[in-house]
Parts: structure tokens; sequence; C-alpha cells
């Protein structure tokens, strides 16, 4: 799972999002809030993002392996999740 707050609005995120993308299967989640199943270790994940972002921008990457999970979330998330975790 990745989970940043990007501190400049109107910045131009778009390798940032185009990196995320490139990890393997991809979901996006929430606002700012992407699952991805990729075989990358969160540190190799997190420093592939931060290379895009700003200096003051915030990042959270988490490994998320289990079948241990609760949310109300938009149809094709869920068939997202069902399918990859």
């Amino acid at each position: 799972m990745i989970s940043y707050d990007l501190k400049k609005p109107g910045q131009d995120y778009t390798t940032l999002i185009k990196e995320i993308k490139s990890l393997g299967s991809w979901c996006h989640a929430l606002k700012s809030t992407w699952l991805v199943d990729t075989l990358k270790s969160s540190q190799q994940v997190h420093s592939a993002l931060r290379a895009h972002m700003d200096s003051n921008d915030l990042i959270l990457v988490v490994n998320i392996t289990n079948d241990d999970h609760a949310g109300y979330l938009d149809d094709e998330v869920v068939k997202w999740i069902r399918q990859h975790m």
C-alpha cells in the first residue's frame, strides 16, 4: 500500500503516478492511496517513488500480505483486492 500527502497544490506529479503504475498491477483505491501487487520491497518502492516527490511531501509504503482487511470502497477496488490479496 502506498499513501502520500503531496504538499504543493497544482504540482505536476505525472512522473510519480507513472512510477507507481510501473511497479506492477495497481489499484488507485483512494485519493492518495494506491494498492500495488509487486515483488519489490517496501524500501525499494519508497526509494523509487521518493525520487519523483518534493522534499516536503510525505509518503508511507506498507507491505500488506494477508487477507485481514475491512473497508467500504468502490466495486472495482473491492474486485482488485479480491484478486490480488
